[in-house]
Parts: structure tokens; sequence; C-alpha cells
């Protein structure tokens, strides 16, 4: 497919840690974004703040896009070992620009920038950003005045000088770029613009706290872990203007038992953490099951074990959540597909959390928590905060006993009653018992909650509809991948069901995968987690599985390749 047929252009970057890659591809996305064009954003990166060998790919496109693509149809190297390090992602028509005192000492099909040369013109090397930024934005031929409006915008807090001659790289770029169009090295796509005034750009870490503060979060406790410490920075930084105390714990056992206190103190509170951090807090999760108290868990799944690979993706924490805690207790798991599900079911995390008084745990992953793209923007005033606070009698039992499982919860200071509340088994005022027969009286109180929770689970969503053969079953961040894919293989007879709610399992799953006459499931691990639990919970077996736990995430093509080859099988 030649480049001018596109309806997307793959725009890859790659340098080391530390020359500002983050820096141009949050230009990119503000200019591309004001001009009119749809946009996606993932990156890759190394565990270490300088060096190695980061990449982040922009897919620029006349519509909406959400998702990987492996084809790379302009690489930016930043450095020259970019190309070795990208070299599965390089085809035949992939355009590679380099700085001209950056040629490897093997390579064809170049085509060199004076990146250096430009930038030291503008006032030195540092401004190499903002002449990479003008030279990809001269090949689409952005007008100028909304460029510049971006930039100034984007370096509004420096001084007048570092913004001149940020102005100065820009351009100097921009125009060498309009000459390689103009000279015929490199074919861009012709891109049609739309009015986009009404949409956001956002990553997953941004909707999970917007989804947060709309349900009335007030309270967030963490300990930096990559890469969910993204949720904590962006609630710290708007904790004012939004009411909200956010800490940084010395470690996760602190931040969870942070967050169970502020909800016994009448608090919405919220902890983020990824895999290992988790691994600690499942003592706490333990208390918050056993003093029936809310909980909202944000856990962002990197591979493991141990520290694994801390700054890639994986979906392998499904078990971890779903048994985090000795004993047995209800919870409810979201995994989230979009920025929208993000947003949405965060908000409604905090809502059940507090009505069933139970640990509601969010599974994102460093692929979509790092990955940005433009939505419309979010309805944060539809979001209703349903608080379930009672005020105590001066009798108030915190574990009295009901049909469905729920005592009434009350808060220190809010009424007369004293609201007592004990990790050792207790008794209906919430005082330590070994009374055998209450024992397991309290063990089937906690657990009667499950049935009045199966009504609230959110079914999957099945598309295109309920007309196949063939059902691909995925959950998590792997949505808007299969998808496309799908979209791809144009194929009547095969659907997609995605679940963002993986536990509990919606009672209609059974039928949905029984309908079928052949069944996958795809998975960004290594043994088929989410397969394991749905044949626990149906009995259904899924025999043929799609997996991937190299650390990267699937891209579209490879779902399009392991798709065709399955739907072919027995044909």
């Amino acid at each position: 497919m030649n480049a001018t047929d596109q309806n997307d252009f793959s725009i890859v970057l790659c340098g080391q840690a530390g020359q500002g890659i983050q820096t141009v591809e949050t230009l990119l996305m503000k200019i591309f974004k004001a001009s009119g064009l749809n946009i996606f954003a993932t990156k890759e990166y190394m565990s270490r703040v300088r060096g190695g060998l980061n990449s982040t790919q922009i897919r620029v496109s006349s519509e909406p896009v959400r998702a990987f693509v492996n084809r790379t149809d302009l690489l930016v190297a930043l450095d020259k070992g970019a190309i070795e390090h990208l070299s599965k992602r390089i085809g035949d028509k992939t355009v590679i620009l380099i700085d001209e005192k950056s040629v490897p000492d093997k390579a064809d099909k170049l085509v060199k920038i004076p990146l250096s040369e430009l930038a030291n013109q503008a006032g030195g090397k540092i401004y190499a950003n903002s002449v990479a930024v003008g030279i990809i934005t001269g090949l689409f031929d952005i007008d100028q005045q909304l460029i510049e409006k971006q930039l100034s915008s984007f370096f509004s807090k420096k001084d007048e000088d570092v913004v001149n001659k940020n102005t100065i790289a820009l351009k100097s770029g921009y125009e060498f770029g309009k000459s390689l169009v103009e000279s015929n090295k490199i074919e861009i796509p012709a891109l049609k613009s739309s009015d986009l005034s009404g949409d956001i750009v956002i990553n997953g870490a941004q909707a999970v706290s917007i989804g947060a503060i709309a349900c009335g979060c007030n309270f967030i406790s963490a300990y930096p872990m990559s890469p969910s410490t993204g949720v904590l920075v962006f609630l710290s930084k708007n904790s004012k203007e939004f009411g909200i105390v956010a800490e940084q714990a010395e470690d996760e056992i602190a931040a969870i038992n942070m967050a169970i206190g502020a909800w016994y103190a009448g608090a919405r509170a919220m902890v983020t953490t990824s895999g290992g951090g988790f691994a600690l807090m499942t003592e706490g999760v333990s208390l918050a099951g056993m003093l029936e108290t809310p909980i909202v868990v944000h856990l962002a799944q990197r591979p493991g074990p141990a520290t694994g690979l801390p700054t890639r993706t994986e979906q392998a924490d499904l078990e971890l959540a779903l048994y985090a805690g000795h004993g047995e207790f209800p919870r409810i798991i979201f995994a989230p597909g979009t920025l929208r599900q993000a947003f949405e079911l965060t908000a409604a995390a905090f809502n059940l959390a507090d009505k069933y008084q139970i640990p509601v745990i969010i599974l994102t992953d460093q692929y979509l928590i790092d990955s940005n793209y433009n939505i419309p923007r979010l309805n944060i005033e539809d979001i209703k905060i349903e608080r379930f606070i009672t005020e105590s009698k001066a009798d108030y039992e915190r574990y009295e006993p009901t049909k469905d499982g729920i005592s009434p919860r009350a808060i220190p200071g809010f009424g007369k009653g004293l609201v007592a509340v004990d990790s050792d088994e207790h008794n209906t005022e919430g005082h330590i018992t070994e009374d055998l027969d209450l024992r397991v009286k309290m063990v089937d109180k906690r657990l009667a909650k499950l049935k009045a929770i199966k009504n609230e689970v959110v079914a999957g969503e099945l598309w295109p509809g309920d007309k196949y053969k063939n059902l691909v079953v995925c959950w998590g961040s792997t949505y808007p991948i299969v998808k496309e894919a799908l979209t791809f293989l144009s194929r009547d007879d095969t659907a997609m069901l995605h679940l963002a709610q993986v536990y509990p399992l919606h009672e209609d799953i059974k039928q949905l995968l029984q309908k079928a006459e052949k069944v996958t499931i795809i998975e960004s691990n290594a043994t088929g987690q989410l397969a394991k639990l749905i044949k626990l919970s149906t009995g259904f077996e899924i025999e043929n599985k799609i997996l991937k736990y190299s650390g990267l995430s699937f891209s579209v093509e490879e779902v399009t390749d392991a798709l065709g080859n399955w739907l072919k099988e027995k044909e």
C-alpha cells in the first residue's frame, strides 16, 4: 500500500532516554490535534533515566485511531542505534530520517537531516527537539501560525529568549521538512482534517484520575511504582483544586492502611500501585475484607515475577488480584479497555466499594496507562456520587445482620453510637470473638454480598453484533487492537466479546460462548488467566488461545494474522 493511499500515517521517534522524545511527542500531539487530525500515541521505554533506547509511535489519521500498529511509515532516528533497535518494525517503504552527524556505518534508505546544525544555529543542541517538531510538521504542511501558537503555549513558563530560540529552531526545521516533500524524497498521505475542538487528548493515567475525581475521591496514598505513578502525580498536581489529600507513603503497606483508615473516617480513598507493590498490599486487602470497609485499588500491570520488566506491559496480574488476601471475602475487579472505560469504571469503583463495603480493583497495564489519544470530552457532570453512610444511634452495631449481608456503615463522630471495627473475627458490635458458631454466621454474612453484587455486573461488549459463528474473547487494553484487527478482516461471521469486568463474570457469558462454533481468547500473559477463570466460573473451556508475554503490547498486524490463521482452520 502506497503511503499516499493511507488514511493514517505512523510516525516513530526513537532515541536515548534524556534526549527529550517525550517533549517532541507532546508537542506533536497538540499540534496535530489542533490541526484537526486524530492521533494515537504509545511508547516503549527502557528502565533507565538516561541512555538506552526508547521509542514513541504517533499515528496521525483522518479517522479516530486507538491501537498500536507495527507499521512504521516514518522513523525519526534521534540516535544511530535506533535503526537496529527497531529493525523488526522497519519495512520496505519505511522512510528513515537521521541526523547527518549520526549516520551508522551500515545503513541504506536514509534521508539525512541537518538536525544538529539547525539546532546549533538556533542556540544550541538543546533545541534539536524543536527542529524535529518543525521537520515533521513541515512534512504535513501544517499552518505555521497554529504551530507557533502551540509552541508558545507549551513553553509559556519559559523566558522570552527560550521561546524565541525554540521558534527559530522550529521554523528552520519546518522549511527543511517542506523541502523534503517538494523534492519528492518523502510521500505524505493527504489526510482529511475535521473539527476536533470538542475533543481532549489524555492518557490512561489521566482517565483513571479524572474518574476518581468525578466520583468524589478525596484521598490518594501510594508509593511510586511504574507504571502506576502517573495517577498519583495527576491527583497530587490537582489536589488543591479538588480538595484531595495526596500522600506519598513510605511503602505500599503504609499506603493501603492509610486508605483504609481514610474510608473508616468517611473519606473516599484510592491507592495506586503495580504488581510488586500490590503484593505488599495484600494483607491490607484482606484487612479491608474483614473490616468490611470500602477500598479502591488501581493496579497497573507490568511483567513479573519480582521486578520483571518494570517499564513494559502485560496482563498477568488477574489471578493476583482475584486471590489477593488470605481468607474468603467478596471483591470486584474491573479491566477497562479504553480511556472512556477507564474513566467510567474508576468512577463506578468508588460507588460500588462504598455500597458493598468491599475492595474494588481496577486492572490496567503499562500500555493503556501510557497511551494517548483524542476522545470527546468526558462528561464529569453525568457521574453520580453515591454515598452510603448512616448516622449512628446509641445502640449502633457496625456488623448488624442483614438479608443481603450489607450492614449500615457509620463513621466516627456522625451520630451517638460507637463505630468499632476489628481485624480479628468479631461480633455484631465489632468486638473480638472466638464464638465459632458466630464465626460461621459472619463469614456467610460477608459472602452473601456476592449475590447482590452479581446484579450489578458490567456486561461484556459484543461487537459488532450477536450474529456470529466465531467468537474472539478479550479483556482490558486489548479491546481497540482486536477491534481494529476484526475491522480489517471484515468477517461478518466473527464477533468480539470484550470483558471490562473480569470478576464476578456476567451470567450471560456462558450462553454467549456456547452459541459460537469456534472460540478463541486473546491475552497478554503466558497461561491464559482469563480463560482459566471463565472455565472455573462457567465450566466452558476455551481451547484456542492467542497469547503474548514479551513485554510489548499486541500490534494490530499480529492479531490480524493470528485471527486470520485461526479462522482458516477447519474451513
